[in-house]
């Protein structure tokens, strides 16, 4: 991947902009967790409600040290074991998590990637909000083309880059064994 892509989709992101981009199995749409405004303009491209919560994709378990609470052995080891992979967890996360990200819960769900692409992206900006490119009911999206069909010019950039070669987004389950999806 051309480092200057990269370059520009770190810039977006850094200036409160979305970004859409490759993920395991489908395009995802992300920003900055932190910055409201960016989150809220993805809510709103999607037609999602805030009370859903939203998915947040990381480089490595550590890098959801500020947003999740410390887990027992038991709990980290079963996590572990499913990363770097398409995996989503849902965690207890700390009281400062805003209810733009958990949603009306006392969780927040994360995933450490393996795509190679997102794995950069975040290594150097930390994690992003990771939801599916597609309006809510819509089929995510499977290419940059369909991204653009779906949202015209409201994705701040496009980050060209393959999919990662899996069938269906990623898995989500509960520490006590639920898998949501």
């Amino acid at each position: 991947m051309n480092s200057w892509h990269i370059q520009q989709a770190i810039r977006c992101v850094r200036l409160g902009g979305v970004l859409a981009y490759p993920t395991e199995a489908v395009w995802g749409l992300g920003c900055d967790p932190r910055n409201a405004k960016a989150v809220r303009k993805i809510l709103t491209m999607k037609s999602r409600p805030e009370h859903k919560g939203l998915v947040l994709v990381g480089s490595s378990l550590d890098q959801f040290d500020d947003w999740i609470k410390p887990l027992s052995p038991a709990d980290l080891a079963q996590v572990q074991a499913t990363w770097p992979g398409p995996t989503t967890w849902v965690l207890p996360c700390v009281d400062s998590v805003p209810v733009w990200l958990r949603g009306h819960h006392e969780s927040l769900a994360i995933r450490v990637t393996d795509h190679p692409l997102v794995k950069t992206l975040c290594a150097t900006i930390g994690p992003l909000v990771s939801t599916s490119a597609n309006p809510a009911g819509k089929e995510p999206a499977r290419s940059a083309l369909r991204v653009r069909q779906y949202f015209a010019q409201q994705p701040d950039y496009i980050l060209q880059g393959a999919l990662g070669g899996r069938d269906k987004p990623s898995e989500i389950r509960t520490l006590d064994g639920k898998r949501l999806r």
